[in-house]
């Protein structure tokens, strides 16, 4: 466990000292919900209701953009070799890579929602249910996304593969968050939609690290 712990604390601290890929996640999260009110027109009855579905869409490509580095760069450098090394199973490793991916892209995601989300017109009402839902559908992607980064790592166009086997698995992360966030208004429970998502979390939680695991094993040899 306190290797464990140590491994999450090391990449807390690079993602600090360099922070450029938290920071263009965040820009592009922002920039890219600020694109949609140009495009649909400024009615705010149109943006209100398709805001929680706007800021899912976009959590979920800002959570994209620095999955192609969770993996490898350490690989290119030979610490990946080093962290295989320490005696954590591969699973373990791969998991407190995710952790820190989460804590490093997910939780920022979640406090720019909150301005994103009152500028596209998400009542106050509405705006914890959409929170909630992001917190556990940005823990999935990030278990995802770890998974798919390690089965690509060291393939010639990596970056290119990872989108295309991430988003199909995320959809149905995508349909049941905006689901939950939807329910304010239409009037109907969100219990459902997050009794979903957990599912699909408790579901990946297990499975994703042994999955990430077996592909840093083959990465390394």
């Amino acid at each position: 466990m306190t290797a464990f712990l140590a491994l999450i604390d090391r990449d807390l601290r690079m993602a600090y000292r360099f922070g450029a890929d938290t920071l263009a996640s965040l820009l592009f999260f922002i920039l890219c919900g600020s694109l949609f009110p140009l495009a649909l027109g400024p009615s705010p009855d149109l943006l209100r209701h398709m805001g929680p579905g706007i800021v899912w869409v976009c959590a979920l490509l800002a959570s994209l953009l620095p999955l192609d580095r969770l993996f490898g760069s350490e690989l290119e450098d030979g610490s990946l070799d080093l962290l295989m090394l320490t005696g954590l199973p591969a699973y373990a490793v791969a998991l407190a890579k995710m952790i820190a991916h989460w804590m490093t892209t997910g939780l920022p995601l979640l406090v720019a929602a909150i301005p994103l989300g009152i500028m596209l017109g998400v009542k106050g009402a509405e705006l914890p249910l959409l929170l909630l839902g992001l917190m556990l559908g940005t823990m999935c992607l990030s278990l995802l996304g770890g998974m798919a980064a390690s089965v690509v790592l060291g393939a010639r166009r990596g970056g290119v593969l990872l989108p295309l086997l991430v988003l199909p698995l995320a959809t149905p992360v995508l349909i049941f968050g905006a689901a939950s966030s939807y329910a304010g208004q239409l009037g109907t429970s969100s219990a459902a939609g997050f009794d979903l998502l957990g599912a699909c979390l408790l579901a990946m939680l297990p499975l994703c690290p042994l999955a990430a695991g077996q592909g840093l094993k083959a990465a390394v040899g």
